[in-house]
């Protein structure tokens, strides 16, 4: 009897240890079945955003363009329709004189690089000095259409306007420090400081437009740098005697009637 429960016993722990054996392979069968995510590779990059376009380097003109000359803002290049487009644009706000005094542009105007640097140094090199002539300083600028894609006086089916590629702005006054404005068309103002102003504007600029040039800048000045063959430049502004802003009574027609006694 004693030797059968000794044989007996070693038989149980058998079975429980294939029974235990087999649970476990079944256990390992379910585990293989279940999809297992796959460990991060370590050069992952830490973030699934695509990565950022690098920004266009600024160009020679821009660069020139320093904290201490403009104050600008680079923007991207534009194309447009019609041959308009800048490859350089800036957003032009400020000239800084050089005594550091800025000179707000308002409003802030969208120009090529090389035309915002041709105003900017017009206006610290001549019209800075030409406005101290009335008595005052140079405070601001008010500037009028900068790029603009259309044809030239904005007429429909026209070539595209210098405005169109970014080589063209309108100037209506200078603000003044004793809080009035100059308009250089403006005939109440001294003849002489007009006369300066269109003398600097065409040496400075290849086209300048004002009264009398073609029907459309009476009240304003067109500036551009347009390039023309031979280096031909353009400047059409008649700068009028204050005289001739008094409007005169038109001469009486031959065929009218006779006055009445």
């Amino acid at each position: 009897m004693t030797l059968s429960r000794i044989v007996t016993r070693p038989r149980g722990l058998t079975a429980l240890v294939l029974a235990a054996a087999m649970t476990a392979a079944v256990c390992a069968r379910a585990e293989d079945a279940v999809p297992q995510p796959q460990p991060r590779p370590a050069e992952a990059p830490a973030s699934a955003e695509p990565p950022a376009a690098p920004s266009p380097s600024p160009s020679a003109c821009q660069q020139r363009l320093t904290p201490d000359i403009a104050v600008i803002e680079i923007l991207p290049p534009v194309t447009g329709a019609d041959g308009c487009g800048v490859d350089d644009p800036v957003r032009l706000s400020a000239v800084m004189t050089k005594e550091k005094t800025r000179i707000p542009v308002s409003p802030p105007v969208m120009l090529g690089c090389a035309m915002a640097e041709a105003l900017v140094v017009w206006l610290r090199e001549d019209v800075i000095n030409i406005a101290s002539t009335l008595g005052t300083s140079l405070s601001g600028l008010s500037s009028g259409q900068g790029y603009q894609c259309r044809g030239r006086n904005g007429i429909v089916g026209a070539p595209t306007s210098q405005h169109g590629r970014g080589n063209a702005m309108d100037l209506r006054a200078l603000l003044l420090a004793n809080g009035t404005s100059a308009n250089p068309t403006d005939t109440a103002l001294p003849k002489e400081f007009r006369e300066r102003i269109k003398a600097s504007a065409c040496a400075h600029f290849t086209t300048v437009l004002g009264p009398d040039s073609d029907g459309h800048h009476d009240i304003y000045i067109h500036l551009d740098i347009a390039t023309r063959r031979n280096g031909v430049r353009l400047c059409q502004w008649v700068v009028h005697d204050a005289a001739d802003a008094i409007p005169l009574p038109r001469e009486r027609p031959a065929e009218a009637p006779p006055r009445a006694p």
